[in-house]
């Protein structure tokens, strides 16, 4: 299994080597860049959850909310408090997981779009944090990642040695800094998301699917 994961940033990560490229405007504050709800959407198109979901960087509720008009049950915290959910929780200290955990014994996965490069290696920390839960709950693990990360030559090891059960690429699809598209530069818009999907006691290398984004554009409630 990976340890306190550092599958999104050795090194320089393609993140921060691109931020001084032309058409790029200053970081949303604590990576905010809320998660569209197609993407969501098509996430529960191919994967299930049997309990309870904790999104731990729920920023204002966009993953959160998603979640739970398709009927699950959802445990929303965030460092930042953004109008939804627990505002003051750091994800990365043990003593927050074991108060969340412990308010909230249900918890079994973990659904978010974690922040990547506010903090050194945070994406990583996220990652490996969501993964020492899960092997105690049995759960799930679905991070919304850039594409990018998945090839990028330092992180080639990391994933061929800790592979994801699962991996779908999600062919258009724009996290806009603040939610706010006015902010976003032309770099932003030219990311390219995926989610990257761990099993409990997974082995051998993961599937890999594509999913059309624009075919979840309208729907809405249970699965």
């Amino acid at each position: 299994m990976i340890s306190t994961a550092h599958i999104l940033s050795a090194g320089r990560s393609p993140e921060r080597a691109s931020l001084s490229a032309p058409g790029i405007v200053s970081r949303a504050d604590h990576d905010f860049y809320p998660t569209p709800p197609e993407a969501v959407r098509a996430l529960l198109s191919v994967e299930s959850f049997d309990g309870t979901i904790w999104e731990p960087a729920c920023g204002d509720g966009a993953i959160s909310r998603e979640l739970e008009r398709h009927g699950h049950s959802v445990v929303s915290t965030d460092l930042v408090y953004r109008g939804y959910g627990q505002g003051s929780c750091d994800y990365l200290k043990p003593e927050t997981v074991a108060c969340i955990t412990g308010e909230h014994a249900d918890i079994k996965h973990v659904v978010t779009n974690p922040p990547y490069s506010y903090r050194p290696g945070i994406g990583d920390k996220f990652v490996g944090q969501s993964l020492r839960l899960t092997r105690r709950t049995g759960g799930k693990v679905a991070m919304l990642l850039n594409l990018g990360c998945l090839a990028h030559p330092s992180r080639t090891p990391k994933w061929t040695s800790s592979p994801p059960a699962a991996i779908y690429a999600l062919d258009n699809l724009v996290c806009f800094p603040n939610g706010n598209r006015r902010q976003a530069g032309r770099y932003i818009t030219e990311h390219r998301y995926c989610w990257v999907v761990w099993y409990p006691r997974h082995e051998g290398p993961p599937r890999f699917w594509w999913l059309k984004t624009a075919d979840f554009l309208h729907q809405g409630g249970r699965a």
